[in-house]
Order: structure tokens, then C-alpha cells, then sequence
């Protein structure tokens, strides 16, 4: 089973990420650097979920694990956050299978590497 980190900078309330799929960071140390959370994600084999550019440009320079999900819209309403994940999410993990960067826009979903 896929599993995916979200990272501290996404919300924590979030009912898409209410299943044992998904651990958010907050949940094991919300202090932690970008390279403990990477280096927690790659030997756990965990996706990272971020809205944090760092990991996408990481991950461009690297192989996976981890995978990288990148949030790349500004900041929305949390109910307009919420529709455009939730209807998108199955198409965003399907990407992540075959590709090592997803980059999330309002308008699209695009798969890198």
C-alpha cells in the first residue's frame, strides 16, 4: 500500500488525509528540517506532500523514494483547497505511481521524471 507524508506546511484537519495511508507530520515531530523529513520519507517509503519547493527541486536531482507531490497553488480558502484535492487526489496518486515529481496547480496536474 502507497503511503504518503504530509508535510506541516498542509493542513492537519483534513479529511482526505484521515486514513492510515497518510501520516502528517505534525503527528511525529512538527520541528523537524526539510532533510529529516526527506530522509524519513526515502527510508519509509513515504510520498511527500508539500507545498514546500524544496522537495520538488530535490527530488529532480535525485531517484526515488521518496516521491515528491508538489502543491503549487497560492492560498485558497480551505473549502476551495479541499474541492480541488479531494477531486483530484486518485489522479494525482495515479501520477505519483510513474512519476517522481507531481506538481498540483489550480488548473492542472503535471507528472516530472
Amino acid at each position: 500500500m502507497k503511503k504518503y507524508l504530509i508535510d506541516v506546511n498542509l493542513p492537519y484537519l483534513f479529511s482526505l488525509w484521515k486514513d492510515e495511508k497518510f501520516i502528517h507530520q505534525r503527528d511525529i515531530d512538527d520541528a523537524w528540517t526539510d532533510e529529516k523529513i526527506w530522509l524519513y520519507a526515502r527510508e519509509n517509503n513515504l510520498t511527500i506532500v508539500t507545498k514546500d519547493s524544496d522537495f520538488s527541486n530535490k527530488i529532480l536531482l535525485t531517484e526515488p523514494p521518496p516521491r515528491v507531490i508538489h502543491i503549487r497553488f497560492g492560498n485558497l480558502k480551505f473549502n476551495d483547497f479541499f474541492k480541488i484535492l479531494t477531486k483530484n487526489w486518485s489522479s494525482i496518486s495515479e501520477l505519483s505511481d510513474n512519476h517522481k515529481l507531481v506538481n498540483v496547480f489550480i488548473d492542472r496536474i503535471e507528472g516530472i521524471g
